[in-house]
């Protein structure tokens, strides 16, 4: 049975030229750490095409798979790709929040593979993009309840009790925004190559509102473990049953911060049927098709499912917006550097200005 074989299964494909691993030493590290007679037979390795920053590979021997992470070739900001630090999340987070998948090896010896890298269980399933995979139905009862079930479940990663599950010290909740906008901020002058008007201007506006963002009326800090990339690719749900969420993927800029901040990523990627024609082609999900939840309704079940008082997440969503700007400009920086070879980020400055756009809408209207 082929990677890809199970109906809807997100599948992985041959290796893009220049991210290759090198398989025996793969093999040699596997045999070492692993119990004998895990890995029965040669080892294939696969990549699954998807995602813009961390690599990821499936790699197979025998009837057992797991899916290896490491950061990108080129890479130049090592803290934004510690694939430690993501393993140790995961190790402990798993027995308290299912969805995340149970590791299984790290290494930090870059002579195995040239960056550390670490292993962890494949979680089966299908992956949304927005195209709907062959031999999935999904008509609008259907893809609402899909939706529903993706927001219950971002509302289940944040009543997780970090404390308890040992993850206290992941992240610094109190001044998370403040760290955040400045953070981002930097990174994106950093790797700037265009004048983008619109972001030094939404720079600005954030960084005159973090104080009344950081607000809260009861006079607490709101933490919770946010996973700060929460989106229709990053989660993978049963071919089974279609709306129950198997797995949520992709765990590297998670830590503590305010919650709102996760939902406003999540709103930053849903793309509505009535928005412009040339932000659909930045979807990450089917939300434009029938059935979708809108933003607004989004907003509206995690707050009604989660128990928080309802906010305006005006700031929330244009902050995200910029984020996302940064990760992409951080990317098309690297390809412009001759440090990827990847096509798909030639094109990654239009999709910043189109980031810029959408947030300056967002600034004026609001979710």
């Amino acid at each position: 049975m082929t990677a890809a074989s199970r109906t809807g299964e997100d599948g992985a494909k041959p290796v893009r030229p220049g991210e290759e691993l090198d398989p025996e030493k793969l093999a040699a590290f596997l045999r070492s750490h692993l119990p004998e007679g895990t890995l029965a037979g040669p080892l294939q390795i696969l990549q699954f095409p998807g995602g813009h920053s961390n690599l990821t590979y499936l790699v197979k021997a025998g009837d057992r798979e797991l899916v290896l992470r490491r950061p990108p070739f080129g890479n130049r900001v090592k803290s934004a790709h510690d694939m430690g630090r993501e393993f140790r999340i995961l190790s402990k987070l798993c027995p308290s929040y299912p969805a995340a998948p149970r590791p299984v090896a790290y290494s930090d010896d870059e002579s195995v593979l040239g960056a550390p890298f670490y292993l962890m269980e494949r979680v089966r399933g299908v992956v949304l993009r927005r195209t709907v995979p062959q031999g999935i139905t999904l008509d609008a009862p259907t893809l609402r309840r899909v939706c529903e079930s993706l927001v219950d479940a971002l509302v289940g990663l944040h009543a997780v009790d970090y404390t308890a599950a040992g993850l206290a010290d992941l992240g610094k909740p109190a001044k998370y925004i403040e760290r955040q906008v400045a953070g981002w901020t930097k990174r994106y002058r950093d790797a700037q190559t265009d004048e983008v008007p619109e972001l030094d201007r939404i720079a600005a506006w954030l960084a005159a509102r973090t104080d009344e963002a950081e607000a809260d009326p009861t006079g607490t800090v709101r933490a919770a473990i946010v996973h700060n990339d929460y989106k229709f690719d990053n989660v993978v749900l049963d071919p089974e049953d279609i709306v129950r969420v198997r797995g949520v993927l992709d765990w590297e800029m998670s830590t503590l911060g305010d919650p709102l901040m996760d939902l406003g990523t999540t709103l930053s990627y849903w793309i509505e049927e009535g928005d412009p024609d040339e932000l659909k082609w930045l979807a990450f999900g089917p939300t434009v098709l029938p059935g979708a939840l809108t933003r607004r309704e989004v907003a509206d079940r995690y707050f009604d499912k989660s128990g928080r008082a309802p906010r305006d997440l005006r700031f929330f969503l244009v902050f995200a917006l910029f984020k996302n700007a940064g990760v992409l400009q951080q990317i098309y920086w690297r390809y412009k550097q001759g440090l990827t070879k990847d096509e798909r980020f030639a094109s990654f400055n239009v999709a910043v200005k189109l980031l810029a756009q959408r947030a300056e809408v967002a600034l004026n209207e609001g979710v």
